[in-house]
């Protein structure tokens, strides 16, 4: 089974995926240590860089599209209290809020 690599602020884990939990889910479950405020998706501060397994998540949501810039969704950054695991899959993702 495809395992997705978390790196918070401090902690690295390998977490077995769960098909429908977010970025920010899986963190907490696992105890990685990733920021979050609101876990509405305007505080940001749970901000991800995927880096591999982008197609294993959601779109971007209106959440996402209304915080990030364009650029900063090309560029594979998804906050982590919206973006969803859709399906298994080799993925990689680091904690990358602001503050």
């Amino acid at each position: 089974m495809p395992v997705i690599t978390l790196q918070g602020r401090t902690i690295k884990k390998q977490v077995k995926p769960v098909i429908g939990a977010t970025i920010l889910e899986l963190a907490q479950a696992n105890k990685v240590d990733w920021l979050s405020n609101c876990k509405r998706g305007t505080c940001a501060r749970c901000r991800s860089l995927v880096i591999e397994g982008m197609d294993c998540l959601s779109i971007p949501n209106e959440a996402e599209i209304n915080r990030l810039e364009q650029d900063e969704l090309a560029q594979g950054y998804r906050l982590g209290c919206q973006a969803k695991i859709i399906k298994a899959g080799p993925m990689s993702i680091k904690h990358a809020s602001y503050f």
